[in-house]
């Protein structure tokens, strides 16, 4: 058995929308905050933060830690504790690797948004994937007796 999407899989100008979103708790922001060493009262001070023109901390919008890079990051609007993201991916482009065999690069636009459509985040993507061929197979435990 192995799991997808493969390289095989991304096809330029595909659009895929979540189905399922993920609302933002104070422990993700901290977390998130601690791990890149980002010391701005804004993500980390409830008290500083009530007192910008948010009136709350502001979390990070960008966790995914599996990417080549980003490029052309906007936040064009806040995103808040309790707030749930959505996200869209629209695939801009594909190749094979030629440093990795078997494996290839995608480039995607991503954007983050809230339920009501307001959009937190636009960027472009990189990451790398396996061909079908070249996927490692994995085959699940199975329970004993």
């Amino acid at each position: 058995m192995t799991d997808g999407p493969f390289l095989e899989d991304f096809k330029v100008g595909d659009v895929s929308r979540s189905s399922s979103g993920r609302t933002i708790t104070q422990a993700d922001n901290i977390w998130f905050s601690l791990l890149t060493n980002n010391q701005n009262p804004i993500h980390i001070d409830a008290h500083y933060a009530s007192q910008t023109e948010f009136g709350l901390m502001v979390p990070h919008t960008s966790q995914n830690g599996f990417a080549l890079g980003w490029d052309e990051v906007k936040l064009p609007n806040p995103l808040f504790e309790g707030d749930t993201l959505y996200a869209d991916s629209e695939v801009l482009d594909t190749r094979e690797s030629r440093s990795r065999s078997g494996w290839g690069i995608v480039k995607v636009r991503q954007r983050g948004f809230k339920p009501d459509g307001t959009v937190v985040l636009v960027m472009t993507r990189s990451f790398m994937v396996p061909t079908r061929a070249a996927a490692a197979r994995r085959d699940p435990p199975s329970p004993r007796d």
